[in-house]
């Protein structure tokens, strides 16, 4: 007999580099490795913002393994808790960026397309 999954939705946390979190953001864009170190300093960067810096994750607690971020995956549970976040302390509007073959279901969540998205990479 199949168990239900246990998914949680709730603020990044330090243990979570453990839990598959970089590996998670590789899938959404290269990236250099990042040393324990490194994490543990950009946490405490964005924690020292309080909640004007948030980012989410959601975990599947049976495996102990994050399967989403506020950038994408499990969407629509992301998107709504990242909107209310925003909306709660006061932010006017919620700005993402999406590629073409996300648009149809940012415009279910609640989106609308807005003008361009410009990028340069030096690397």
């Amino acid at each position: 007999m199949a168990t239900e999954p246990s998914f949680q939705v709730r603020k990044l946390q330090l243990s979570d580099k453990g839990k598959g979190f970089i590996e998670l953001m590789r899938q959404l864009s290269v990236g250099d490795p990042i040393s324990d170190e490194d994490f543990v300093q950009r946490f405490q960067e964005l924690s020292s913002h309080g909640d004007d810096d948030l980012i989410c994750v959601i975990e599947d607690e049976r495996q102990s393994k994050i399967i989403a971020t506020g950038c994408a995956r499990l969407g629509m549970k992301i998107v709504e808790f990242l909107a209310d976040h925003a909306r709660y302390r006061g932010c006017y509007k919620v700005i993402l960026d999406c590629s073409s073959e996300n648009k149809a279901f940012y415009e279910r969540c609640g989106f609308r397309e807005k003008e361009i998205q410009m990028v340069q990479y030096f690397v």
